[in-house]
């Protein structure tokens, strides 16, 4: 292989892993009931450290990737939105075969959602979740799942992100499947980190063959 085709293949995957940058993504906050105790606490306490969502502008519509980074036991089984300038959920994509979730979720309204203030109220329409085996195809540590909304006309991603801020748009998502047996719920807590490092599943399997493919390159003394 001549050099300039290897410089541009090399070029190519570095543009690839840059643009691949995680966009604006967002922490939950435990909702802690009355008379939690500390394995409900402790239980929070890991879902508030490896739970995260991340949102990307897709043009008209807006796709929210929740991910488990772990390496704690936990499944995300449920998620809620209520309010905003979403229009409706356009796609849900999981992990055939390890996340899968379908429109609608069971219960209908996030666990433990009244305390919060205001109340968490699920819009119509705006909820998610895990098929059977409910646990099992969740978003357990490793994996992830996006739901992909379309805006209202006027709607745009700025808007979407000042909503999270000022709480007028908020996320919910119910957790299972912890070591203790328990299961909790969390809410975004509005704090945006712009460069938190949670690679796009995608870019770690793309760039890390990109690399390993420059390196085997120069082993061989070609560029």
């Amino acid at each position: 292989m001549k050099k300039p085709v290897i410089t541009f293949v090399a070029l190519a995957f570095a543009l690839f892993c840059m643009t691949a940058k995680a966009g604006p993504t967002y922490s939950f906050t435990h909702i802690a009931e009355p008379g939690d105790g500390p394995t409900q606490l402790a239980d929070g306490d890991i879902g508030q450290a490896q739970l995260f969502v991340e949102l990307t502008d897709m043009g008209g519509q807006v796709e929210f990737t929740f991910t488990n980074t772990g390496p704690q036991a936990s499944s995300i089984t449920d998620v809620y939105f209520d309010d905003g300038t979403l229009l409706g959920i356009a796609s849900i994509t999981g992990m055939p075969g390890f996340v899968e979730f379908s429109q609608y979720a069971s219960p209908p309204d996030l666990p433990g959602g009244n305390n919060v203030s205001p109340p968490f109220v699920t819009t119509a329409g705006f909820s998610a979740d895990s098929d059977s085996p409910v646990q099992p195809l969740g978003v357990n540590p490793g994996e992830f799942l996006r739901i992909t909304f379309d805006l209202q006309d006027d709607g745009v991603f700025d808007d979407v992100l000042n909503e999270l801020s000022s709480g007028e748009l908020r996320i919910g998502i119910h957790v299972q499947g912890f070591n203790s047996g328990g299961s909790e719920s969390f809410i975004n807590n509005g704090i945006v980190e712009d460069n938190v490092k949670i690679p796009a599943p995608g870019a770690l399997v793309l760039c890390g063959i990109g690399i390993g493919y420059v390196n085997w390159l120069r082993r061989r003394k070609t560029l």
